[in-house]
Parts: structure tokens; C-alpha cells; sequence
């Protein structure tokens, strides 16, 4: 019942993914006050990004409806810049999270996974950004970072938790986004963003141990190295292309928030540690 249940949030947490997504750029790039507005995601409903038409319930039922009309608008018939990629991603990643949480579910695990949710959704935002715009924007990145830490301060307040590890996330925070602070300062903003440099901070944050963050740039590395090979390879991509790095650290982000204390933990045994 609780993946199925997963499952149909995941779905809708994939489809505002896509509203968010568009709304904030489009705000972005409106100048009047009036424009950003009418853009807002607290204001008015979803809309197609060509015709600006109001779309009907039927246009919103996420997947089917993209492929009941062939990822076209049923208004001005252009095509749907939006993909099913975050309404089929998302669920995914939320019943993957269940299946594997790193420890029992106890009432403050259920506290930290119910957050993290919150969290995945807004790293499925910044994906879907950076790849269509190459940036990570602060509208999505700050929320984030004030999430991160009043899931601090209320597993201090209500759950007694925290205070034993505080070091740890600190510490964690700090490795995970001054080694991109660095290359950023080293390399004049060539080598890396300063999106990158806050989801560091942000991503480590998350953690409890400087591992699990040197962990996480170690994998966003290789699964960006994984990716761009191939492309490079194959004449699509050049030594000068500009590929957006978010998306590779936030499947790093996840894999080793979900996995890192296990492979740390294999990683010192199989050293002798």
C-alpha cells in the first residue's frame, strides 16, 4: 500500500516539477512586475507554454495525458516542451527511497524520509532546469538550504536528535561545497558553477560524515565522466562543450544519501579499516 501510495504522490510531485520548472524561468526572463505575477506558481492554473491556454483536467493526468495527446498542446497543437521524464523519475526515486532506506523507520526516520521527499522533488526541479537552461536557480537552491535546516533545528526541538551528529553535518556541509568553492575560485567560474557550489553546501548538509560528501563529488564525477565520454566520442559533444553538472550531482546526491553509509562502510573493510 505505501509504494502504491508513493507512486500516485511521485506522479504528482513529477507534474508541478514541470509547472515549477517553466513558471520560475518564465519569471525569470519577465521583466514587469505585472509578467512575473501572472507567472507565479501560487497564482493561477497550469497553462500551455506556446498558446498560454488554461489547461483542463484532462490535460494534467500525469503521462497518460502527455501520451493521449502525442506530447502535443490540444489547443495550438505544438509540440509540449515538457517530457513525462519527471513524473515517471520521481515516483521512481520515491518508492526506491522506501525500499532502501539506510535505517529502520522509526518516528524520526519517518520525519527525515517524509522531508527527503520534499527534497527529492526539489532536486528533480533543479535537474530539469539545468539541463533545458544549464543554471541552478536560487529560487529553487535557497528553499532547499532553509529546509535543510529547519529539519536540523525541529530533530533537535521535538525528536531530541541531532546534537551527537552536528559536527558531523557540519563538517559535511562544509567539504561538500568548499571543494566546489575552491575549483571555483581556482578556475575564475570555468571549471564550475556557483549553482554547483550551493548544492554542495546543500547536498552535504544532508549527510552526517565528510565521507559520504567526498563520496558524493567522487560519484557525480564519474557518472558526468560515464556520460560525456560517449558524447565525445561520438562528435557530439567537445572538450569546450558547456554540460550542466547539476543533474549529474543529484543523482549522486541520492545514490550516496541512500547508499553512501554502506559503501563507506564496504570501503573500510575491504582496506582493513
Amino acid at each position: 500500500m505505501i509504494p502504491l501510495t508513493l507512486v500516485l504522490l511521485g506522479l504528482c510531485y513529477g507534474s508541478f516539477v514541470n509547472a515549477l520548472v517553466w513558471r520560475i524561468h518564465k519569471q525569470a526572463t519577465t521583466k514587469t512586475m505585472k509578467g512575473q505575477a501572472k507567472y507565479s506558481i501560487a497564482n493561477g492554473r497550469s497553462m500551455c507554454v506556446h498558446c498560454e491556454h488554461v489547461l483542463s483536467p484532462l490535460d494534467l493526468i500525469p503521462v497518460l495525458s502527455w501520451l493521449s495527446l502525442r506530447g502535443k498542446c490540444r489547443y495550438c497543437h505544438k509540440p509540449i516542451p515538457d517530457t513525462p521524464l519527471s513524473e515517471l523519475a520521481t515516483p521512481l526515486i520515491f518508492v526506491i527511497s522506501y525500499v532502501f532506506w539506510p535505517l529502520p523507520f522509526s518516528t524520526y526516520q519517518i520525519f527525515l524520509f517524509s522531508l527527503w521527499l520534499i527534497f527529492v522533488t526539489g532536486f528533480m526541479a533543479l535537474a530539469i532546469y539545468d539541463l533545458r537552461w544549464k543554471l541552478l536557480p536560487n529560487r529553487v537552491v535557497f528553499p532547499l538550504m532553509w529546509l535543510s535546516l529547519l529539519q536540523l533545528l525541529l530533530g533537535l526541538v521535538i525528536f531530541g536528535q541531532g546534537v551527537h551528529i552536528l559536527p558531523g553535518i557540519i563538517s559535511a556541509s562544509l567539504v561538500g561545497g568548499g571543494i566546489f568553492w575552491l575549483l571555483f575560485q581556482v578556475s575564475d567560474g570555468k571549471w564550475i558553477g556557483g549553482g554547483d557550489v550551493k548544492l554542495g553546501f546543500l547536498v552535504g548538509s544532508l549527510f552526517t560524515s565528510p565521507l559520504q560528501s567526498v563520496l558524493f563529488i567522487f560519484l557525480g564525477s564519474l557518472i558526468g565522466t560515464i556520460v560525456s565520454l560517449p558524447l565525445l566520442l561520438a562528435g557530439k559533444a567537445k572538450r569546450t562543450s558547456h554540460l550542466p553538472f547539476g543533474p549529474f550531482l543529484i543523482a549522486s546526491a541520492i545514490l550516496v544519501r541512500l547508499f553512501g553509509l554502506g559503501i563507506i562502510s564496504w570501503y573500510k573493510r575491504h582496506i582493513g579499516l
